[in-house]
């Protein structure tokens, strides 16, 4: 059965970048409902025991086309809010190091570089969506974006995520409204840098 990510932070713990509603309402409703509608879905497609890694990058074998989306749609939203709550801190490390960070400055050249591609491409996703930094089994790093529970897994491209910025407007509008780049600009300050490192080398 999946569990949605535990917070180690207060639900105010992220403030004054993200509000105390926001966080009740995106992790303890939004997310709530993807884990659980998830879970059932598994159980119906036969495929209890799968990794949501695995159920996501073999969506082909689904048969049954309305099954096969709503796997997609609720997996993703699954995993993809898993991923992006578990990387938040409120004393974040404002920059990676090692073998992370060396990856960053061949592929961008700087980690501003970096904020700067992802953020840009959150800013551009039309309508409900994600940006992404993934990897490769190589430790390759690649920017994407997706409309919306997609992830770079959905999709085959045999990357991993390390970072998700999720810009459906419920991550952000309680507080920002339509001001989406002034939320993508908040995000980086309670993104913990450490955390991206250690998910990184712990899949390269």
């Amino acid at each position: 059965m999946f569990e949605q990510v535990k917070l180690d932070y207060a639900t105010n713990g992220l403030e004054p970048y993200i509000d105390q509603t926001t966080i009740e309402t995106h992790h303890g409703k939004h997310h709530a409902t993807y884990t659980k509608n998830f879970n059932d879905l598994v159980e119906k497609a036969g495929l209890t025991g799968k990794s949501a890694e695995e159920i996501l990058g073999s969506l082909d074998s689904v048969s049954d086309a309305t099954l096969r989306q709503g796997l997609k749609n609720q997996g993703g939203g699954y995993y993809n809010h898993n991923l992006y709550f578990e990387m938040f801190s409120p004393n974040p490390a404002k920059a990676p190091t090692g073998k992370f960070l060396a990856a960053i400055n061949e592929k961008f050249g700087s980690l501003d570089a970096c904020k700067d591609e992802i953020s840009a491409l959150a800013a551009a996703q039309f309508g409900s969506g994600w940006a992404w930094l993934s990897t490769d089994k190589s430790g390759k790093l690649y920017v994407s974006k997706t409309l919306n529970q997609d992830n770079p897994i959905s999709e085959g491209t045999g990357q991993i995520p390390l970072i998700a910025l999720d810009v459906w407007e419920h991550a952000y509008y309680l507080k920002y409204k339509n001001l989406r780049p002034d939320y993508i600009k908040a995000f980086w300050e309670i993104l913990d840098w450490k955390k991206v490192e250690a998910r990184y080398e712990s899949l390269i």
